[in-house]
């Protein structure tokens, strides 16, 4: 076989703030984060293809992250619809600003865990999503493995 690991980096600006949080992001605040999406595959070996020679089409794979992942997030506020911030969020949306109400404390390995459950069904079945890191600083970042998340 002849699998190969291809991966592409995607970046957006998103805003949130973790309630019930014991330091300063329990205020509202925003990060530029870089999401790296990760898959494999074997490359196309049939001849005529016009995706002869690629696991699959950068070109494809960005619209489905940037559809799937990157629009939602862009330039929006995250925050936990089960809080008091939920009253906040509402007033933010009547003033036309973009809000997200998550099911989950908005923090950056709750948001990975997301992106895995949105990007898995929209991929090619000749791939398979392998790892997401999720940078929320230049040096802070959650990573997921699908090594580490198999079922027994």
């Amino acid at each position: 076989m002849k699998i190969i690991r291809l991966s592409k980096a995607f970046t957006f600006e998103t805003a949130h703030a973790l309630y019930g949080y014991d330091g300063k992001c329990k205020n509202i605040h925003g990060h530029s984060y870089k999401l790296y999406v990760t898959l494999k595959g074997q490359p196309s070996e049939k001849e005529g293809d016009v995706k002869l020679g690629m696991v699959m089409d950068f070109g494809d794979l960005k619209k489905i992250v940037n559809k799937a992942v990157v629009d939602i997030f862009d330039h929006a506020i995250l925050l936990n619809e089960n809080s008091p911030h939920k009253s906040l969020g509402d007033q933010l949306l009547a003033e036309g600003h973009k809000v997200i109400f998550t099911a989950y404390q908005p923090s950056c390995e709750n948001m990975i865990l997301w992106i895995v459950d949105q990007l898995k069904p929209l991929l090619p079945s000749h791939t398979e999503l392998v790892a997401l890191k999720l940078y929320e600083t230049e040096n802070s970042y959650c990573e997921w493995l699908a090594s580490d998340n198999q079922s027994e």
